[in-house]
C-alpha cells in the first residue's frame, strides 16, 4: 500500500489508497463497482469489512452460519467478507487487499482505519434507514461523512 506521508522518487506526494467499506451486500458491491467506474483505475485500494461479536454488522458472502457469540467465527467470517469485496475491487480496477477490523461504533473502525492507513478517498454506501428504527441507529454513512478528514463518496441505491 502507498503510505501518503511518504514522497516518490519525483519528489511528489502519492495519493493514498481509496478506502471501500464492504459489509457484504449488494449495496456496497454497488459502491465498488460505482467507483470503478468514476474513479482512476490502477488505484491502491483497501476493503474493509467491520465486525462485532454478537452484533455483527455485515452479511457474510456464501451464506456461510456461524456462531455470532464466537468472535473467531465472527472474525473469520469478516475476513473472507473482506476477501472477496477485494476481489470485486480488482475486477473493477483497483489493485486491492481486504481488511477486517473489530470496532463499535462501526463509524469508528471506518475513521480508524482511514486515518491509519492515509486514505484519500473513503467509498461507502446508504442504506437509507428509515422511520424510528432508522433515527434510532443512526447512519453509518452520516457518521462517517461528518467524522472523516478525507474526501467520502456515498453511493446510494439508484446510483
Amino acid at each position: 500500500m502507498t503510505d501518503v506521508s511518504t514522497p516518490d522518487s519525483d519528489g511528489t506526494t502519492p495519493k493514498g489508497p481509496v478506502l471501500f467499506v464492504y459489509d457484504g451486500s449488494a449495496l456496497a458491491a454497488l459502491a465498488i463497482e460505482h467507483a470503478g467506474r468514476e474513479l482512476a483505475s490502477d488505484r491502491d485500494a483497501l476493503v474493509l469489512c467491520v465486525w462485532q461479536p454478537a452484533d455483527v454488522g455485515f452479511e457474510p458472502v456464501n451464506k456461510r452460519r456461524f456462531d455470532a457469540d464466537a468472535a473467531s467465527e465472527v472474525r473469520q467470517a469478516a475476513e473472507e467478507t473482506a476477501a472477496y469485496g477485494a476481489s470485486l475491487a480488482r475486477s473493477a480496477g483497483f489493485r486491492a487487499e481486504g481488511l477486517a477490523v473489530e470496532a463499535a461504533p462501526t463509524w469508528k473502525g471506518i475513521i480508524h482505519t482511514a486515518e491509519e492507513h492515509h486514505v484519500s478517498l473513503i467509498v461507502l454506501g446508504a442504506h437509507r434507514h428509515t422511520g424510528l428504527v432508522g433515527h434510532l441507529l443512526g447512519s453509518v454513512a452520516a457518521a462517517v461523512v461528518s467524522h472523516a478528514v478525507c474526501c467520502v463518496l456515498v453511493v446510494h441505491a439508484d446510483s
